[in-house]
């Protein structure tokens, strides 16, 4: 039976055909990309303490090699999910220490007990490469070290290497996946839950959709089953094993045509209001974003035979009616 860290995240939370059991371990909880909590569907989680991330192993909250009789030793994969993100608006020390010292705990606790573990990664670790569709191969572009923007994306990629470290080292097998915007219900509602997240809930209560920088970047937005089914093949198959692979949608669309998407499939009355937020108003004012960001999908559909199939509006539908279900009455 695989166990999932960062059950409460976005992906972790619905709760897939295969069974993940989630454990809450005090290091990893609150840096998934679910945030402090969602209202209604699962109660806030204390915050994080770094003593937690620094001093604690979760091997002494499962079980040692003197204990193996613990039920909570019955499995044979880690997923490790959770994870800090962006530091757009600060943070940048959380981001680097809690990605890099919570993936340490995650594989260390997956060599321990003799486990494949499979890795959330991102497709930020491409950074800014101008060469698309991203390739698994391909080179990892980031801006200054100054930049606290890349801190993320760094974080992340320090997270591979450890990953394929430790295979090498101690000879478990691990698989690195890289999501591009998965997104769907019980998703964040804030920016934890990326932005059509915060596009619903704006035009849903008759508010401004706040765009960053011009909103002509795109991306490739993957509704969440699509996202849980690649996941899930990598788990139950061998030919993933030391391997990297792409999860994501082909399809490409702006931030800006994103927002008036949502605005006409929520059926709202009104005109669709936008609100321009520069760069300069992020951490530090020297924000850095990536302009245009697709995967190239084909190692996946070849070696997992796994591809995204639900179409970005069917996606939003959904994920829009989950929204209005979160207040009754509210539209």
């Amino acid at each position: 039976m695989p166990l999932a860290f960062g059950g409460r995240g976005r992906i972790g939370r619905q709760r897939p055909s295969v069974r993940l059991r989630e454990r809450v371990t005090p290091d990893l909880p609150p840096c998934s990309s679910a945030g402090p909590g969602l209202p209604g569907l699962l109660p806030t989680q204390p915050e994080c303490p770094e003593l937690a991330l620094d001093g604690v192993s979760p091997i002494n909250h499962v079980g040692t090699a003197e204990n193996d009789r613990s039920p909570e030793r019955d499995f044979d994969c880690l997923v490790h999910l959770a994870a800090f993100k962006i530091p757009r608006y600060g943070n940048t020390l959380d981001t680097l220490r809690i990605n890099a010292k919570g993936t340490e705990h995650a594989l260390e606790f997956a060599r321990q007990i003799g486990c494949k573990c499979v890795l959330a990664s991102t497709s930020d670790v491409y950074g800014r490469n101008p060469k698309l569709p991203f390739r698994e191969d391909d080179d990892s572009v980031f801006g200054s070290s100054r930049v606290s923007r890349w801190s993320y994306a760094v974080s992340k990629l320090f997270d591979e290497h450890l990953a394929f470290a430790y295979q090498e080292q101690y000879r478990i097998p691990v698989t690195v996946l890289r999501f591009f915007g998965a997104y769907g219900p019980r998703h964040h509602v804030s920016w934890w839950g990326g932005p059509q997240a915060v596009f619903i809930d704006a035009v849903l209560n008759d508010r401004e959709i706040p765009i960053h920088g011009d909103g002509m970047q795109t991306r490739s937005f993957t509704y969440v089953s699509d996202t849980v089914a690649g996941m899930y093949t990598a788990i139950i198959k061998p030919e993933a094993d030391g391997e990297i692979f792409n999860i994501g949608s082909t399809f490409e669309i702006t931030i800006v045509e994103l927002a008036r998407t949502i605005k006409r499939l929520c059926n709202r009355p009104g005109d669709l209001k936008l609100k321009f937020v520069p760069y300069a108003s992020f951490n530090g004012g020297t924000y850095e974003d990536v302009r245009r960001r697709v995967p190239d999908v084909s190692h996946c559909e070849r070696r997992l035979g796994v591809k995204a199939v639900v179409g970005l509006e069917e996606g939003l539908i959904n994920t829009i009616t989950w929204h209005h279900s979160l207040k009754p009455g509210r539209g």
